[in-house]
């Protein structure tokens, strides 16, 4: 009981700081994902930390993720991610020795599907803020045939999932997120098990190639610079690509805002009024970032920590110097601020 309140207060409070750190997330098809059977969803990996936050704070059941090693090295850090249900998964950087924990790994994700539950990977095994879907490790898969060998009437549904950002390095940003259809794994399980591997493999690549904007590696600079300047929307693959294919021909281009310049102000005058938060990310925080992935997670965290701490100090002291009053129009000043500086 104690576990669910846990999450979802956690979930409320990362879907509410969300609501405030994009302008908009759409989302598309979501209904696509099965209830009460076992799911494993399959995702684009671009955006660090953010795409399985977005993920889980837009699906309705709560899923288990798969989530590199690396990040559990603290006990405390340990300790929350584990009761949020991220497991650790690792890679040879980890250390040639901790792959065999994998193994173990893998078997708690057989038995969660097993058990109904829905488990999350990103099966690129790394990220890459790149517009394109990379080749995809075969650790999925095996989860797949080993769910399958300890229960082969297992009923399990594969959900790709395609997360699409407009910038995703910047502030502030805008990002889609489309669902696929699920597919059972009947076609899969009449052929050899390397013959399935690569059809599993070439079938989630070619759907999650679908859900994104995907601009092919081969001259991956030359296509992407054509289609910033004829201002395609990226939060549209379904358009970015037919642009790609008809060599592009009669490609959509997306709105540009009215307001840009205004938004640029009130984004300044915001920063303003948040300064010590600002001045910390700014200057201690983003320039120790060695990843650029990293970076909307890692201003993600300031503007829900710090910035609501600040924030709650300030008007504390208004409260206490001036009175109830003023510091509740503060608080709701700065909330208004902060919602038109990002929603506009």
């Amino acid at each position: 009981m104690l576990k669910e309140i846990w999450l979802h207060t956690v979930r409320a409070y990362i879907r509410l700081g969300l609501f405030f750190y994009y302008k908009k997330i759409h989302t598309v098809n979501f209904d696509n994902i099965p209830q009460n059977k076992p799911v494993l969803i399959l995702a684009n990996h671009q955006n660090a930390l953010l795409d399985a936050l977005i993920i889980a704070t837009k699906t309705k059941q709560f899923s288990y993720f798969l989530t590199r090693a690396s990040v559990f090295n603290s006990p405390l850090i340990s300790h929350i991610l584990k009761s949020l249900r991220m497991i650790p998964v690792y890679r040879i950087r980890d250390g040639i020795k901790t792959i065999t924990k994998n193994h173990t790994i893998f078997k708690t994700c057989s038995n969660l599907l097993n058990n109904n539950e829905s488990v999350v990977i990103f099966p690129e095994g790394n990220h890459n803020l790149k517009r394109t879907v990379r080749p995809l490790s075969k650790g999925f898969t095996r989860i797949i045939f080993e769910s399958l060998q300890e229960n082969p009437s297992l009923e399990l549904q594969l959900v790709p999932i395609g997360l699409n950002y407009k910038h995703a390095e910047k502030f502030v940003d805008e990002v889609s997120v489309y669902v696929g259809e699920p597919t059972s794994l009947i076609e899969f399980t009449d052929c050899g098990k390397n013959e399935a591997v690569i059809k599993l493999k070439d079938y989630v690549h070619q759907s999650l190639s679908k859900l994104t904007s995907h601009i092919p590696s081969d001259d991956y600079e030359s296509v992407l610079k054509k289609l910033d300047a004829l201002h395609v929307d990226f939060l549209n693959p379904k358009f970015v690509n037919s642009c790609i294919s008809n060599d592009f021909k009669e490609c959509l281009s997306k709105k540009t805002s009215k307001f840009k310049s205004f938004k640029t102000v009130l984004l300044w005058f915001l920063k303003l009024n948040i300064l010590p938060p600002f001045l910390v990310w700014k200057f201690f925080i983003e320039p120790k970032i060695k990843e650029v992935e990293f970076v909307s997670t890692f201003r993600f965290v300031v503007v829900i920590t710090l910035v609501p701490l600040y924030v709650l100090i300030i008007a504390w002291c208004l409260v206490t110097s001036l009175g109830v009053f003023i510091g509740l129009i503060y608080l709701l000043l700065v909330l208004a601020l902060a919602l038109i500086a990002v929603k506009v």
